[in-house]
């Protein structure tokens, strides 16, 4: 019994000793539940709103009123034709559009019934039609409230909607470009940090540093073989996502495999960020595989919307570079858009991956510790 209790003993030695086992097991679970806490909300806010009223009158003024009073909505835009509308949405500047018939004020009263014209980008169906339910439900209060004050017959305001990019509502439209945003992130950061820490564990990586190869040329060499296996995945994916799934390939099929490459790239580079830290094969494990997945699942946009989170957990969204690849890929697959549109995202990542190479090749040692 001693000699279990002693050995019990050494092992909690071994795990305190271990500031990154420690940070793993009591860290980690923090971590993750103040994510989980704070991202998952599937209430959607601070919703941008333009306006297309063409003849405004004191019922229009008033419902537009009611929609800008509202906590979920801001109206930011009043526009003068239906090209603004469509404009403002490839920019992403609005999430909805409330659009008033010429003759709205003259149906209303004469014949008792009016429709309002809601604009909505489904390209996120889940969001999409969250964003319509709210717009029909103010619209609803205040047709309730006309007819309580009204002692004429009741008043009908009906709604039509009109969805954007994804008009039959299909979960795959926002579920493809995650899925890719998060596929490659994790195989690709996880395959290059595990290669190179293996190479330390077993020693090898001493006779390669050993060889006329700078160790820049040695750890770009070592990333092109996963580059390329990487490149088939992208094509698997992009296939299985076009013909089985039913996933539109709306924009320039070359922009997409070339900043997907790029991202690729990216992961590779931080896989190898990774294996610069890391010292066995488990914590690249856990530092590339279990420590991308939640932040990549939760702080992208890939299953919850960037705009609910809050302030602090929204900046931090954008240190992570599946955020601006999946609004990339979405931009281009789904939306149809050029490359004028996308500047901005690419930008930032060419800028994610000279920031993570410089960082690489700093933390590399020409010797092994």
């Amino acid at each position: 019994m001693k000699q279990f209790r002693a050995f019990v003993i050494k092992e909690f030695y071994h795990i305190f000793r271990d500031r990154r086992t420690m940070l793993i097991l009591l860290g980690m679970p923090v971590a993750q539940i103040l994510i989980f806490g704070f991202a998952i909300n599937m209430e959607v806010t601070d919703i941008a709103v333009a306006v297309l009223d063409p003849s405004p009158d004191t019922y229009t003024n008033q419902i537009v009123e009611r929609i800008d009073a509202n906590s979920y909505f801001h109206v930011d835009y009043y526009v003068h034709s239906q090209n603004e509308i469509d404009e403002l949405f490839k920019q992403n500047k609005i999430d909805l559009a409330v659009v008033f018939p010429s003759n709205f004020n003259q149906d209303l009263i004469y014949s008792k019934e009016a429709d309002i014209q809601l604009i909505s980008d489904t390209s996120d169906p889940n969001t999409g039609t969250i964003i319509v339910n709210y717009a029909t439900g103010v619209i609803a209060d205040y047709q309730k409230e006309i007819n309580n004050i009204s002692k004429n017959p009741p008043y009908q305001i009906a709604t039509t909607t009109r969805m954007l990019y994804n008009p039959e509502m299909k979960s795959s439209f926002s579920f493809v470009p995650g899925v890719m945003g998060l596929i490659l992130m994790v195989i690709s950061t996880m395959m290059t940090s595990i290669s190179i820490v293996r190479e330390k564990e077993r020693g090898t990586m001493e006779v390669l540093l050993a060889s006329p190869l700078k160790l820049s040329q040695i750890l770009i060499a070592k990333t092109i073989p996963y580059l390329s296996l990487s490149f088939i995945n992208l094509i698997t994916i992009l296939f299985l996502a076009s013909y089985l799934l039913g996933v539109p390939i709306r924009g320039s099929l070359f922009l997409i495999v070339t900043i997907s490459t790029l991202y690729i790239f990216l992961s590779l580079l931080f896989g190898l960020l990774i294996s610069t830290i890391a010292k066995r094969q488990v914590e690249a494990i856990i530092m590339s595989g279990i420590g991308l997945t939640m932040p990549v699942m939760l702080l992208s946009g890939m299953l919850f919307p960037i705009e609910n989170m809050p302030f602090l957990l929204e900046k931090l969204t954008h240190i992570v570079p599946a955020r601006w690849y999946i609004i990339i890929m979405k931009k281009l697959m789904i939306e149809g858009l050029n490359f004028t549109f996308i500047i901005k995202e690419l930008t930032i990542l060419i800028g994610m991956t000279v920031l993570i190479l410089a960082l690489s090749m700093l933390n590399s040692k020409k010797r092994l510790e």
